[in-house]
């Protein structure tokens, strides 16, 4: 579920496959297959993050999946010794969507660590993707 982090120095993108998963929303029985890749993106240097970005892309039968409902994209930050000090919490979307993306505000981080993208569905997070934030 977890994938390796790397480093990001100037321009950092990696993605992870999002596993085939079953939730239910009002009764129904939703199924995501397999095809899809939860990536995230990251520009900058040292602490200071100017762009950061996380979305699904699917692609063949998956595409054609009613996606992702009750979705939201968690951005979070550690130090080199793996302890969570910030979360950017982002908002519950309801409706249902193949391509959810999130877009995080530009910021200096207080250490170096890792920054890290999660992706919750259904209030249980799916799929997560990290990269280093190194000198």
């Amino acid at each position: 579920m977890f994938s390796a982090p790397t480093a990001a120095h100037a321009t950092a993108v990696g993605s992870t496959p999002v596993r085939t998963f079953e939730y239910s929303v009002g009764g129904m029985t939703m199924k995501v297959p397999t095809g899809c890749m939860f990536t995230h993106a990251i520009r900058g240097s040292g602490k200071r993050i100017t762009y950061q970005n996380a979305g699904v892309d699917c692609a063949f039968v998956a595409a054609l999946s009613s996606g992702f409902c009750n979705w939201r994209i968690d951005f979070t930050y550690a130090d080199t010794n793996n302890r969570t000090y910030r979360t950017s919490r982002g908002r519950t979307h309801s409706e249902c969507k193949i391509d959810p993306m999130r877009n995080n505000s530009p910021q200096t981080l207080p250490r170096y660590g890792k920054a890290c993208a999660h992706l919750a569905v259904n209030g249980v997070r799916r799929v997560s993707q990290c990269h280093h934030i190194t000198k």
